[in-house]
This record gives C-alpha cells, structure tokens and sequence, in this order.
C-alpha cells in the first residue's frame, strides 16, 4: 500500500472487514469524510452511527452498543477523543471494561495545517496510563489494515493510533501481529532504535545510514505501548547495552517513558528519547516539514544513536 494514507487503507479494512462480521458497528463524531469511516457506512447504512460534533456522547453510545453485544469501533480525531471525550473513556470504557475500539485518526503531527488544537502529541501518555486500555499505534497503511481483525476480537478496549497521512511503508503480510510483541524490524547488534508508528520507517532509514559508518543498529517496532513487549525490551538492552526511543509524540509519558520504566525494572542501560520536546508544534505545509522542524527527523534518529553510544 505505498502511497496510500494510513487512514484510507484503515477505512477500506474497516469496511471489508465489516462484511465478514455483522457484530461490528460504526461510530462517527460528523467526520467521516476526514475519518474515511464513509468506507463503512456506504456499504453498511444500518451499522453506521453519525452522533454529531459529540465525541463524549459518542463513547457512550458506543458502550450502550458494546453492552448490546455489538462491537463499535468509534472514529475521530486523536486530540478530540483522547481529551474531549476522555472522562467517558476512563469511566464507561476502561472502569466499566466495556467492549469500545477507539479509532484515533489524525494522530501526532499529522494534521499538520491545523494547528496544536488538533495535533495529538500526548495521546499515548493519556490512554496508557488508563487501566484496561491497550494501546496499538501502527507503523504504516498496510499495518493499518492489517490490525482491524485482531482489533475487533479482542475483548476489551482498545485505542488505535492513526495518522493521516502516507507513512514510509515497513510492513509486511507475512509479519504476524500479535498484541503486546513487538517485531524485530533489523537485525544489529551495536545499539537498538525502539520506534512506533511512524517513526518505524524513519528509523529504519537512520539504521541504513548508520551502517554506512559502521554501526549495526538493530530496530525494534513497537506497535502495542500498552502492553509493552517488556522482554524484548529486556533482551535488546543485554544483548546491545544501550537504546533509543522514537515516536511522533511527546517524549514525556509515551514510548520513551514506557521503555524507560522497564529497562529501570529489568536491565538499565543508557536511553536516548527521540520525539517532541515539551512544547506546543506550530503549523507547517505538510506533515513531514512539521516532524522534521519538530527533531523527528532520520537525521535527529542518527544523532541520538551516537549520543548513547558515547554514554555505553
């Protein structure tokens, strides 16, 4: 799926899965042109829920639907259901366990133009620190789709990350997701690069430019944050004795703080966080102008893996 928005292959899944499965409901706050959950309710009218510019009335009815013994998947902007709506997601969702997949588009900087309104930059520390939550953040549109299955048959909420944008594509069909392992994306055996999402290709390139110096940095997707793969984490710090952290996200509370947490209970070794530094993003003409302006960019993934080294 090269070239195709990380939302749109989510949408087209959603939709194609939903023939397979009529257990499955679709909820929308009034965006579903932005969402592309309109996949969905073109082929399936009945299922198809526009609440309106209410995403906290939206959770709820998603749980009214979940106790009905439907599955919803609930769609909206990262920022808006990760903070608007989030009293209902920590109460009627985690608390009350209920059934609630949250599709998160626009995550991170990926609704660039406007503005930090709408960027969804602390969304991760948000619903990992949750109890029940599972966080999922993909890596690509391929992934994207490939998670919607999985997703639907987990019994529990669930809070997908989405961009709205192409990522670089890494994914492979063949690659197996499982909830809670993270996937060894290279081999190396010098230093290892922890991504999510988005930042999985970036730091895939960075591993390819570190190579030509003599640096074998093996890679490391985290897809599930929440919860983490504590063991390849683990593995990774013995075997290669020093880390970095990369994501599209604030570097306080997500992937980074995650990672940190448990190397400090299993195996502590030396850590740099690659994401964005404690502050508001501006606005800019496109996705990856912002990630790069904000220290995401391949070059910001090298100068990290040398920094930790030095610290090794």
């Amino acid at each position: 799926m090269a070239g195709v928005p990380m939302r749109q292959a989510f949408g087209l899944a959603l939709a194609e899965y939903g023939a397979a499965n009529p257990d499955v409901v679709v909820l929308d706050a009034d965006t579903s042109s932005s969402t592309l959950s309109r996949f969905f309710a073109e082929r399936f009218p009945e299922r198809f829920f526009n609440i309106g510019i209410a995403e906290p009335c939206m959770v709820d009815v998603a749980v009214g639907l979940a106790l009905g013994g439907h599955i919803p998947f609930v769609n909206g902007f990262a920022a808006l259901l990760a903070l608007r709506a989030l009293e209902q997601v920590r109460t009627c969702v985690c608390y009350a366990r209920t059934n609630v997949k949250l599709a998160a588009a626009f995550a991170g900087l990926s609704d660039y133009k406007d503005g930090p309104t709408h960027h969804a930059i602390t969304d991760i520390a948000i619903m990992r620190a949750l109890p029940e939550m599972t966080v999922i953040v993909p890596a690509d549109a391929e992934e994207a789709a490939a998670w919607v299955p999985p997703v639907a048959e987990y019994d529990g909420p669930v809070y997908l990350r989405l961009s709205r944008d192409v990522a670089i594509p890494v994914h492979d069909r063949s690659t197996g997701l499982c909830i809670g392992r993270g996937i060894v994306r290279r081999p190396g055996g010098d230093v290892t690069i922890v991504a999510t999402g988005t930042m999985v290709g970036r730091s895939l390139r960075a591993a390819e430019g570190l190579a030509a110096e003599g640096i074998d940095a093996r890679v490391l997707e985290i897809h599930t944050v929440k919860p983490l793969d504590v063991e390849l984490i683990r593995q990774a710090a013995e075997e290669t004795g020093a880390l970095v952290t990369a994501e599209e996200h604030t570097v306080i509370g997500g992937l980074g703080g995650a990672v940190a947490e448990a190397l400090a209970q299993t195996r502590p070794v030396p850590l740099e966080r690659v994401g964005i530094a404690d502050a508001f993003a501006r606005t800019a003409p496109d996705v990856d102008s912002l990630m790069d302006a904000c220290g995401l960019a391949v070059a910001d993934v090298v100068a990290a893996v040398k920094r930790v080294l030095a610290r090794r």
